[in-house]
């Protein structure tokens, strides 16, 4: 026997990340679940008692404190203590990065249990989801909402209880040229990057010379001149503009970086591009995919 309090919710809504249920059981000794398959991810949390988690042919014993992960698609089988039987909460999740979040919290079908000492945190927001679980745009935001702060009370212990040091350098890597990416445009500097992932710069140097082969530094100049020869393609552009659409607040400065890693001036090569294009694009495509695939060996397996 269990008894449970559970509630699902459109599965169907789409997005990047979106709640499928939650709810909280508690179960009778030895009550089970599985073998079964689920098609979409779902985190257990432990709050009392004690209970076994079995996948791949693997078995975790599990209490209070602990939580497991089943993945969409995988066996898995559970099951309370004969004498001490659990009370767990569980939340169900969905969308097209909902794999890339689970994989950056430490937390994985080959890893699927964690540790976390936030147990009335845990249990609060899942309470808060299912006191909002009528339909509604106010309500659905709400949820989805506290998804995200659960994962991320979830990934405070997971990602620094399973990661190994290869696993943990690499995203560091890769969450620092992700924020790169996205923030070339502005005057950042590498210490914002370094805080943006919570490291020191200097650690960070390490990373990079070790993954990339450069500096972070080097990194965000290469970035940044990549994008500029990009736009440089369109003669409409002032070469002004393109400089503050880098990060580049001074022209001049913009044109001395560009000048020291393509060996002629933006304007120079703009010229060269509308005299010779399709050498110097193709040439330039080459660069470009240079670059690209060096920062692609840093994607996890299974992602592009």
């Amino acid at each position: 026997m269990e008894r449970a309090y559970k509630i699902e919710f459109d599965s169907a809504q789409g997005g990047e990340l979106f709640m499928t249920s939650c709810g909280c059981s508690r179960t009778e000794p030895l009550h089970s679940f599985g073998p079964a398959l689920k098609p979409h991810f779902l985190i257990h949390y432990v709050l009392q008692g004690r209970g076994i988690f079995r996948t791949d042919g693997r078995e975790y014993p599990l209490e209070a404190g602990n939580g497991f992960l089943i993945e969409p698609g995988q066996l898995s089988f559970y099951r309370a203590d004969e004498k001490e039987p659990w009370t767990y909460i569980w939340v169900g999740f969905s969308g097209s990065r909902a794999a890339e979040y689970v994989s950056a919290m430490g937390i994985s079908a080959e890893r699927p249990v964690f540790v976390s000492e936030k147990s009335d945190e845990l249990y609060g927001i899942v309470r808060d989801m299912m006191d909002h679980n009528t339909f509604g745009m106010r309500n659905e935001l709400r949820r989805n909402g506290l998804l995200q702060v659960f994962l991320s009370v979830v990934a405070q212990s997971a990602s620094v209880a399973q990661q190994d040091e290869t696993d943990r350098a690499n995203q560091y890597v890769r969450r620092a040229v992700e924020f790169i990416q996205h923030n070339y445009c502005n005057p950042i500097k590498v210490t914002d990057v370094a805080n943006f992932v919570c490291i020191n710069r200097s650690y960070l140097y390490t990373l990079f010379e070790n993954s990339l082969g450069m500096s972070p530094q080097q990194f965000l100049a290469t970035y940044r001149i990549t994008k500029a020869a990009e736009m440089l393609m369109l003669p409409d552009l002032p070469v002004e503009s393109i400089a503050l659409s880098c990060g580049y607040q001074d022209p001049l400065v913009f044109s001395k970086a560009f000048k020291q890693a393509r060996g002629v001036s933006p304007s120079v090569y703009r010229r060269q591009m509308r005299q010779d294009e399709n050498r110097v694009s193709r040439e330039n495509l080459r660069q470009v995919e240079e670059f690209i695939a060096r920062v692609g060996r840093l994607a996890p397996d299974g992602e592009p």
